[in-house]
């Protein structure tokens, strides 16, 4: 069992959320649903709590109601392998949401999400001062973090 998990707040879409997030990642599953009964305070039937499982980690999604919103102060990373990897979670995330800056963006339930290639922190780490600077200048540019063009400044 994991000891620490994220748990996350929707108003009423815990239900299409999971199987949303359960369809974007390969490695997943739909684990136990309690639903609120008759004494509610959600309308019996609906979800209440879901558990879910992603590439590994556990999440629990609530239907909590509207008083609680997602911020940018807590967003899921995800570590990609290659731009097929990044294209790949970016185009299936962003569908319904916003994107942002710098491999950013809010899925439709305005969940935070970072779409990270496993180049950019080794670009951004290199000892050299100037390759990591030229690295930083492309990736503020950038909606959806693009390997090739980090690679392009990190060369110079």
């Amino acid at each position: 069992m994991q000891k620490i998990s994220p748990f996350l707040w929707f108003d009423n879409q815990a239900e299409e959320a999971v199987t949303f997030y359960t369809s974007v990642f390969n490695n997943s599953k739909i684990g136990k649903t309690t639903r609120y009964g008759e004494a509610g305070p959600g309308p019996a039937g609906t979800v209440m709590v879901a558990e879910f499982e992603l590439e590994g980690l556990h999440f629990t999604a609530l239907n909590g109601g509207p008083m609680f919103k997602f911020t940018e102060a807590i967003s899921m990373s995800i570590d990609c392998k290659d731009q097929a990897e990044v294209d790949y979670f970016w185009n299936r995330l962003s569908e319904g949401g916003q994107t942002s800056q710098c491999g950013w963006l809010k899925d439709k339930f305005g969940l935070s999400w970072q779409v990270i290639p496993e180049a950019l922190p080794r670009l951004l780490g290199d000892a050299d001062a100037a390759k990591a600077a030229r690295v930083m200048l492309a990736m503020l540019q950038m909606t959806k973090i693009d390997v090739a063009m980090l690679e392009a400044a990190h060369a110079g």
